[in-house]
């Protein structure tokens, strides 16, 4: 997982991850496109891309579905279409778009992209109406036309149940948040993607499950302990957010995101990563020396993901570019495996 970089330096990434012997990258979007560094990487080495997430509402779904018909045909079809909300406040303010009701609204999204696909490929007319999108009008000229690449997966970003079900139900594949655990694996997101997809008529196992894990890893304290710190103060960001506060409940942490909460609204940031203490992170990470790392992995994400992504390999690339050999090294043999 990386957040988007300057163009020649994502094409630098990209070789780096493959001779390592990394399947794919994942691209966030902040502030840079997540989809213009998946072209890049895409034209400089042979691996697997995905936006994760790509914020769709400031997106016509026309624009977002010709972007990633152009990445699938660029990648022969090694390109999946990460989408997600975002916050009310960044899809309002900062892209001045539309935001509510965010869960309908992206379900709706999802199927709109997905109808020009088959419109793309000539299955079907362009005709798609719903109660935010609709979209009638692809005159030939104006048409990527047939690729010879598969659609690409359509995965959406999902926290709750509620966006759980409709991503079993309407989407390819999901995006776990990073601010994941065992628990809330086995006991929210598995068993509300499979009640959607069941809704329509498919197994779970049809869907893929990309799990982000935030890494501790190092052969002494002082190595581990940068990471651990950087992980701790990851979990109190994303713990901060009300909506997530559950995922911390379901531990028996109950009232930690309202203590969080106090220090971010007191300017306090040490004083954030410092309620996340030790007993809470070990439930976020996976804490090991370099040649553990491999089965550790495997044992936590065994029959609960298909892609398990590294949050914190990409980081350790920026600050040290050979770093990615090691992590290829301690992983050497796992994929499959999960």
């Amino acid at each position: 997982m990386v957040t988007p970089l300057p163009l020649r330096r994502a094409q630098d990434l990209a070789r780096d991850a493959a001779a390592a012997g990394f399947s794919g990258l994942v691209f966030t979007e902040a502030g840079r496109t997540a989809y213009l560094s998946c072209a890049a990487a895409a034209l400089a080495a042979e691996i697997d891309l995905a936006t994760g997430i790509a914020v769709a509402f400031p997106r016509s779904p026309m624009v977002t579905a010709q972007i990633a018909w152009e990445l699938a045909d660029a990648t022969g079809g090694r390109f999946r279409l990460g989408l997600g909300t975002q916050v009310r406040a960044h899809i309002e303010r900062r892209y001045a778009a539309p935001f509510d009701p965010p869960g309908p609204r992206l379900r709706e999204y999802v199927l709109a992209v997905k109808a020009a696909f088959r419109a793309f490929r000539g299955e079907e007319k362009l005709g798609f109406d719903g109660d935010f999108y609709q979209l009638s009008l692809l005159p030939g000229q104006w048409s990527p036309g047939p690729i010879a690449a598969a659609d690409p997966p359509v995965d959406v970003a999902a926290v709750n149940p509620w966006m759980l079900r409709m991503a079993g139900e309407v989407a390819d594949g999901v995006h776990v948040h990073p601010l994941n655990n065992p628990v809330y694996l086995d006991t929210t997101v598995l068993p509300s993607l499979t009640e959607g997809a069941a809704r329509a008529g498919r197994d779970r196992t049809e869907l893929t499950v990309s799990v982000p894990v935030f890494t501790v890893v190092g052969d002494d304290e002082e190595e581990r302990s940068f990471w651990r710190e950087l992980a701790r103060t990851q979990v109190a960001f994303y713990g901060s957010t009300p909506n997530y506060g559950f995922i911390f409940d379901q531990l028996g942490f109950e009232g930690l995101t309202g203590r969080i909460r106090e220090r971010q609204k007191a300017g306090d940031l040490a004083g954030m990563a410092a309620a996340v203490d030790d007993q809470v992170l070990s439930h976020f990470t996976v804490e090991c020396p370099w040649d553990e790392l491999g089965d550790r992995l495997v044992d936590r994400c065994r029959g609960r993901a298909d892609r398990v992504i590294l949050y914190f390999a990409a980081l350790a690339w920026m600050r040290d570019r050979s770093s990615l050999a090691r992590w290829g090294e301690a992983l050497a043999g796992v994929t499959g495996q999960t």
